[in-house]
């Protein structure tokens, strides 16, 4: 089966159920959906996800968005077994953990160096910070 799937390929949420998917075998209907042009907000797309976020999957007659909870469906519906996503609750704690880190820190720094990067012509960052953010991101290595 394939599954629609409503995302923009920059975003790190719309990316992880697009790995979990992979890793699964699910074949993916991938749909863009354009933010700047303001695609999520036509009564089209407003019909299948009333928050007008993405990532957003449809499934047959089964529609969910926000990524964990994608993540963990698409483990629920379509996983074999526990490889992806432990049974034992101290290896699921593990991977929950690095499962809902960009909820707080990580988050907090894409958006600023993003709204840095992107927004901000003449702004630079200063050398304290980004070795702050590297340290940080050092920790997936």
């Amino acid at each position: 089966m394939v599954l629609d799937y409503y995302y923009i390929l920059l975003s790190a949420p719309c990316r992880g159920p697009m790995m979990v998917a992979k890793a699964l075998g699910i074949e993916l209907n991938l749909k863009k959906v354009d933010l700047l042009q303001r695609e999520q907000l036509k009564p089209e797309f407003v019909a299948i996800n009333p928050q007008h976020t993405v990532p957003t999957l449809v499934d047959g007659d089964f529609t969910l968005w926000e990524s964990k909870a994608i993540i963990g469906y698409l483990v629920g519906q379509y996983g074999k077994d526990d490889s992806i996503y432990p049974t034992d609750p101290k290896k699921r704690a593990l991977v929950d953990r690095f499962l809902y880190y960009d909820m707080g820190l990580h988050e907090t720094f894409r958006a600023w160096a993003v709204s840095r990067v992107t927004l901000c012509k003449y702004c630079f960052i200063m050398p304290g910070t980004a070795r702050y953010v590297s340290k940080r991101y050092l920790f997936f290595e």
